[in-house]
């Protein structure tokens, strides 16, 4: 259970403001079609993830050890580090969609994904946890949880959320969670 929670926390956290965020803005102003956007979301969403949570833990099972604890605690350090810096969507096409309001966001959102904070810190996750199943579920919602209102509200929601509290909370989140691990790790927790 405190994979699924931990999880949703810190990808609802991270989310706020990432540029797959700025991405659903984008394909609800384009589509204004929620329902499919949303549904592509999950999908996109739910594939990532679960292949991120399963490297991760497939990594951390192979290299089992007190060192590679020391390198999760220092990822989600670095995580933290990481999330204080705003991101933009570069790639925001202004040409008409080849696809669909479903189709266009689930290739997008799978496509944006990639490298980006939120799978980094699903690998960590996964790793951590070595629970797939458990961490795609919490990281998915986590997902869900910030970028439903995005595409219901879009532009109004982050007119009125201050996100740069919300990148110092979400790396705060980051942070903590690697000392501890870092503490844990060292046998002093």
């Amino acid at each position: 259970m405190e994979a699924l929670i931990t999880s949703t926390a810190v990808v609802a956290l991270a989310e706020i403001g990432d540029k797959t965020q700025l991405l659903a803005i984008v394909l609800a102003t384009r589509f204004r079609r929620p329902v499919p956007i949303i549904m592509g979301i999950l999908v996109a969403t739910l594939a990532n993830h679960f292949l991120a949570a399963l490297i991760g833990g497939q990594v951390a099972s192979l290299l089992d050890g007190q060192w590679f604890r020391y390198v999760i605690a220092a990822s989600f350090i670095a995580m933290a580090a990481w999330t204080l810096v705003p991101d933009k969507l570069d790639d925001a096409e202004q040409k008409p969609p080849r696809f669909g309001a479903f189709l266009s966001t689930t290739i997008a959102f799978f496509l944006v994904e990639m490298g980006d904070k939120t799978q980094v810190a699903t690998i960590a996750l996964g790793a951590q946890y070595q629970n797939a199943i458990l961490v795609t579920l919490g990281t998915t919602l986590g997902m869900m949880i910030a970028n439903v209102p995005a595409v219901l509200l879009g532009n109004q929601l982050i007119k009125r959320i201050p996100l740069a509290t919300v990148r110092m909370v979400a790396a705060l989140l980051f942070l903590v969670i690697g000392l501890w691990l870092l503490l844990q790790t060292a046998g002093m927790l």
